[in-house]
């Protein structure tokens, strides 16, 4: 392809974009997530830890991982590592907006099968009328056992016509919820979680439980006149889990054939669950999973409680999670000086109200990780009117008590069913990622 701009992607860029979208779409959900995400370092040599085992200072040395439903915790310990051995830590999400399967979905209307949704998080819900969907999860199992199904394009949402609805290009589209977004599946006298059981390999009278959600049917796609942008469902926030795991086997490759130049952290990765409806359960960030593992890992080390304590306050954490560039059509919603673009590098998300962590120590240690990769960086403010949202950032330095420094990849069309970056800022975020988990 001939470029038509000097800021056209590398051919190194262009296969890290490409390989996130391969990642999204082996991740139509946080469970997906979490699974291809093990996948990736059990090929790159980590081991699996279970939690239900006792760990030995053999157990957690080297490089290992432990799975708790969505969400998925994995580390590289060096050689030596002790009770004094500081944690660098690159966290993010593995869930996005979507609307999820209710318990008993069956119903429909005018000679339609339907299914039974309700919102998750806070997507765009205009976004996801009028394209194929997915349906990705878990369903639990009368025996106890879980599986994880997912089926192609089975769903759509039909807009209503415009001679239906004269003024909705002058007016604005008004969405109830209930009424207006649940989808169709078929012809009357279809059965949802038939079709699921069908799609995971199990009887339908198995199925005693389901954790189901929506997923945008379409495959990711690079696109422009350079092919400089990356269009795909769930950017928020698979391209930090993406990122983490990257630089994480990265730096692990590294550290096996390398001789260390002085003490090394432990670097490790967390992807949290259930951050788009406040991270409030046993896998997401306001519950217990990284202290549980901090715990056992710092333990079998030979710390104890006093120790653990001052590993934490010499700790750090990135928290990773996309956000806002500046909108072409838009620009009055953005601050009039502080305006992140695409294609320049991940930025560091500073909030006065602290709905993000970064401090001006956070922010010093990314700028360092960055130049040390020669990652251009930049910033991001909210425009003071309109509030912005938060991450697992702040509720993580809440519990552990650690320096945490929030950052992420811009998009626009954010909670969008498919979203947009650009090519080139994927492999910039690993790398940077990489650069600050070394220490």
């Amino acid at each position: 392809m001939t470029p038509f701009s000097a800021a056209s992607p590398s051919p190194r860029a262009r296969a890290a974009a490409l390989d996130l979208g391969a990642f999204v779409t082996a991740s139509p959900s946080s469970f997906h997530a979490a699974r291809e995400a093990a996948r990736r370092l059990a090929a790159a040599g980590f081991t699996e830890l279970v939690e239900t085992a006792p760990w030995t200072a053999g157990d957690v040395a080297g490089d290992r991982y432990v799975l708790r439903d969505g969400s998925l915790i994995a580390w590289s310990a060096p050689g030596g590592a002790g009770a004094a051995t500081p944690f660098r830590i690159v966290g993010s999400h593995t869930d996005s907006p979507a609307l999820k399967v209710k318990p008993d979905p069956r119903f429909g209307a005018e000679g339609l099968s339907q299914v039974g949704v309700e919102i998750y998080g806070g997507p765009l819900l205009n976004s996801w009328l009028d394209r194929e969907l997915r349906l990705a999860g878990r369903l639990a199992l009368a025996d106890g056992s879980t599986v994880l199904v997912d089926t192609p394009g089975l769903l759509r949402i039909p807009q209503l016509a415009v001679h239906l609805d004269r003024g909705v290009n002058k007016d604005g589209l008004t969405l109830d919820p209930q009424r207006h977004m649940q989808p169709v599946l078929g012809f009357a006298g279809l059965d949802v979680l038939e079709i699921l059981a069908h799609h995971a390999g199990v009887g339908r009278a198995d199925i005693v439980g389901l954790d189901v959600v929506t997923v945008d049917a379409q495959a990711p796609a690079l696109f422009g006149a350079d092919e400089e942008f990356l269009a795909s469902g769930r950017l928020d926030n698979l391209t930090s889990v993406h990122a983490e795991v990257e630089a994480l086997t990265t730096v692990a490759g590294a550290a096996r054939t390398a001789t260390a130049e002085g003490p090394a952290p432990i670097a490790m990765m967390v992807a949290n669950d259930h951050e788009e409806v406040g991270s409030a359960t046993r896998s997401g960030a306001a519950g217990p999973f990284l202290e549980d593992v901090l715990v056992r890992v710092h333990a079998a080390l030979g710390g104890d409680e006093a120790s653990r304590r001052q590993v934490l306050a010499s700790s750090l954490v990135l928290s990773a999670d996309a956000g806002h560039a500046a909108h072409p059509n838009y620009p009055e919603r953005h601050d009039p000086v502080t305006r992140p673009r695409l294609g320049e590098g991940p930025m560091l998300k500073i909030n006065a109200q602290q709905r993000y962590a970064t401090d001006a120590v956070g922010i010093a240690a990314f700028v360092a990780a960055c130049e040390r990769a020669g990652v251009p960086h930049q910033h991001f403010v909210s425009h003071n009117a309109m509030p912005c949202g938060s991450t697992i950032g702040p509720i993580t330095a809440t519990r552990l008590g650690m320096t945490t420094i929030d950052v992420g990849i811009t998009l626009l069309s954010m909670h969008s069913a498919r979203e947009m970056c650009a090519t080139a800022d994927p492999l910039l975020l690993q790398q940077a990622c990489a650069s600050f988990l070394r220490g």
